[in-house]
């Protein structure tokens, strides 16, 4: 009879669950930063608030999340998985609902920050959770599910938003507030989660991760493959000493170049939309829909290459994102059908890489400093999405074209880092990933191809209860 092995088994259901429960927490993370750009012309009108302002109110959530990054990674890697797993959706809805009372917009600055702590640590801990539950060869595609849900909370944010508007001056209120459904609904499915094994096993708790496993795999399942990548301790400095400080530039400046132009186009889509000609009023809001669905068909289009090589997509990616910018940027009237597509383009190609935010810094780290590092990279990413979302009204009141334009650059900037510093993990297990020695570019595919044969099924598992 051969043992049951968490990196050689197949995807079971539990596998699926836990991945969609913490894509669950990725949802709500793109639905709360979307929902705000319908919201934002509405709250602007309100309170007259000049381009600065409305900046200031758009970016408090990214600036929050810089700080819950840097915070509750740490606290994931000391506390445990699954308790933050839990108060970050908590926390999602009470503020949600606490924004219908606001009454200036101060006070909703305030609450944004603090959701965007509450997000901040979503961030660090969904990844992770998900990457230590995750077989070897199917770690890729399951992270790839559990990102796109960013993408389709987004969507989802611009729908409800499109079909809120009305003639009543509350409208933003409603809005911003609808976050707490679906928080409502992910809290109540995250309940009976299993702690991570990994982190179990590396706070000496071997017993405990044991019986974990034996629930998700059966009785003949064994720890011996989890144990190198739980021989790291917790402690904050590690993740700036030696590879791993270079790991940790990496993942910080490739994602911040990821999300500067994203958030700013998400944020401010409706706006950006109408100054192409695209259409006026409440149809802005229709056209950031379509261009929404293209974000979440780029996201979902990772899965097809994800496990060809993280590297290769991450630089294809941040070099054809650039192209339709450049185009936007150098077209002086272009038709609507022109802009649709341009943005398409742009949303395929940026997004089918969303997943290696997940995934780089789960691979790249052992389970001690793994959450740490996914928070650092968090905080360190969001001061770029911050810069984006608080300086993008006030560049396309000067000009649209010089905002796509400055996008495109910061994309080229992504695309030499990555040349530069990206490795190549896919194939390796998160304990050679992890490892400080480790040569990704050359062990990755040989490794892959030497044990996917041995790879065995799993038997059925019972799902969280």
């Amino acid at each position: 009879m051969s043992t049951a092995s968490l990196e050689k088994s197949r995807p079971t259901r539990t596998h699926w669950l836990i991945t969609l429960y913490a894509g669950g927490g990725e949802f709500c993370d793109g639905y709360i930063l979307s929902i705000i750009g319908v919201a934002l012309p509405l709250l602007t009108a309100d309170y007259h608030l000049n381009s600065f302002d409305a900046g200031v109110v758009g970016s408090a959530s990214l600036v929050g999340m810089f700080a819950g990054g840097l915070v509750f990674g740490y606290v994931t890697d000391r506390v445990g998985r699954q308790k933050v797993y839990l108060f970050d959706i908590a926390a999602f809805i009470l503020l949600s609902a606490a924004q219908f009372f606001v009454a200036d917009p101060w006070q909703l600055t305030v609450l944004r920050f603090l959701m965007g702590i509450a997000i901040g640590a979503d961030f660090a801990i969904a990844g992770t959770i998900a990457s230590e539950f995750a077989p070897r060869n199917s770690r890729g595609p399951l992270l790839v599910i559990m990102v796109t849900m960013w993408s389709v909370g987004a969507a989802v944010a611009y729908v409800v938003g499109w079909a809120m508007l009305s003639s009543g001056h509350d409208d933003w209120r409603w809005m911003l507030a609808s976050s707490a459904i679906p928080a409502v609904l992910i809290l109540l499915l995250r309940f009976g989660t299993p702690e991570s094994p990994r982190w179990l096993l590396s706070k000496g708790r071997g017993q405990e991760a044991e019986a974990v496993l034996k629930q998700m795999l059966g009785p003949d399942a064994s720890l011996d493959d989890l144990e190198a990548d739980t021989a790291s301790r917790t402690r904050y400095g590690d993740i700036f000493r030696g590879a791993y400080l270079r790991r940790t530039v990496f993942v910080s400046v490739f994602w911040a170049c990821q999300l500067l132009p994203i958030y700013a186009i998400t944020t401010y889509e409706p706006t950006i939309l109408s100054s192409f000609g695209l259409a006026d009023g409440n149809d802005s809001y229709l056209g950031s829909v379509v261009v929404q669905i293209f974000f979440v068909l780029g996201s979902l289009s990772g899965i097809l290459v994800i496990n060809r090589g993280r590297r290769t997509l991450l630089l294809w990616s941040f070099g054809l994102s650039a192209i339709p910018l450049l185009g936007l940027a150098a077209l002086a009237h272009p038709s609507p059908a022109v802009v649709i597509v341009l943005f398409a383009a742009f949303g395929v190609a940026c997004f089918s890489s969303q997943c290696l935010q997940a995934i780089y810094p789960s691979e790249l780290f052992p389970t001690g400093v793994r959450a740490t590092a996914n928070g650092f990279a968090t905080g360190i990413s969001r001061v770029g999405a911050a810069i984006g979302t608080w300086g993008a009204p006030v560049v396309l009141d000067h000009s649209t074209r010089l905002a796509m334009f400055l996008g495109a650059v910061i994309c080229a900037i992504g695309w030499g880092t990555s040349y530069i510093l990206a490795p190549e993990t896919s194939g390796l297990t998160l304990a050679d990933a992890s490892a400080a020695d480790t040569d990704h570019s050359r062990r990755g595919r040989s490794r892959a191809r030497r044990e996917t044969s041995s790879t065995t099924p799993s038997p059925a598992v019972k799902e969280p209860s």
